[in-house]
């Protein structure tokens, strides 16, 4: 049991500051890392913020290579790190990283912007935040991206045994997220996640938590893909505490579905063939906005912009466009 106590280290590459990163310190404390992809050639009036994955997640190069694109179409594009990952900055009391702070965040961020509406892609949990921000304040977003979604808190279990249609040709990736914990996870980081979300603990410091985070991420992140020779390399960034604390903050959530029944934003739902997401949990995104299209790709997993990035942004323009 001793061993618990003992600080560990992971073969995961250290932190490093990302090229052209600025900051924006917040009136919530937060002080935030982000990458501005400036529109090139006549700017269109509502700017695109992306919502990375997680939680704990952070904005990787090859996703700003991706969405460069959109630049390219009059857009200007923020990617940001949420706080307690990436070149964002950790909070000290782990007990902060909640949803409504993310949420908190996202909205003086989208005021930073200087535009009165957005546009928000919200990736995996990206797309759990966009609608929880959504759901306390409609009229700041223009139209709302969503790619494999995670599901909708509280989680209505039952979704998860709704067969897909035939037609989509759905089928589960190789490798799942229980494969990747089972191969990673040990005595110490069990200790630490369980002082950190019954306590409010740090046992481990934010530099040990987050490379172990870092090597977590890369295997559960092979679940992510149809073809396993596209797998993510480790890549450092990941938030440990953000990511446990923020989840755990997530099962607390009072269900707020009917503030979107009805909305009239447009909203369009991207799914890879191989999403490690239950469709049940895709389909609820769709029974609850009216104004949806649904978009399935093919030979994509979770990650359709790493697997499928043509196909990916030529939807999204389209989709923008109308």
């Amino acid at each position: 049991m001793y061993k618990a106590f003992v600080p560990r280290s992971y073969s995961s590459p250290p932190l490093w500051r990302r090229a052209g990163t600025l900051f924006w310190k917040l009136s919530t404390g937060s002080r935030i890392g982000y990458t501005l992809l400036r529109a090139k050639g006549p700017r269109i009036k509502q700017p695109i913020i992306y919502l990375h994955g997680g939680p704990g997640g952070h904005i990787r190069e090859e996703g700003i290579d991706v969405l460069r694109r959109l630049s390219e179409n009059g857009y200007n594009v923020y990617l940001y790190d949420q706080v307690g990952s990436g070149q964002s900055d950790r909070l000290k009391n782990i007990k902060e990283y909640t949803v409504e702070r993310h949420v908190r965040d996202l909205r003086e961020i989208i005021s930073r912007t200087g535009s009165q509406k957005v546009i928000l892609i919200g990736q995996s949990w990206g797309a759990i935040l966009a609608v929880s921000f959504v759901a306390k304040y409609p009229a700041l977003v223009d139209k709302l991206i969503l790619t494999c979604p995670g599901p909708i808190f509280p989680v209505r279990q039952e979704l998860a045994n709704i067969p897909a249609p035939d037609s989509f040709h759905l089928k589960d990736p190789l490798f799942t997220n229980a494969m990747g914990n089972k191969k990673l996870r040990n005595l110490r980081t069990d200790v630490v996640k369980l002082l950190a979300t019954t306590f409010h603990i740090k046992l481990a410091t934010d530099r040990e938590a987050d490379m172990f985070q870092t090597a977590l991420d890369y295997e559960v992140d092979k679940s992510a893909v149809c073809d396993t020779n596209k797998f993510l390399k480790a890549e450092a960034g990941s938030g440990f505490y953000a990511q446990i604390m923020t989840f755990k903050d997530l099962q607390k959530t009072r269900d707020f579905r009917s503030k979107l029944q009805n909305l009239a934003i447009p909203v369009l739902v991207m799914k890879g063939q191989c999403d490690n997401q239950k469709w049940g949990f895709t389909k609820e995104y769709l029974d609850i906005f009216p104004n949806h299209q649904l978009v399935i790709v093919p030979n994509a997993g979770h990650f359709i912009s790493v697997e499928q990035p043509e196909v990916y942004i030529k939807t999204i323009v389209k989709f923008l466009d109308h």
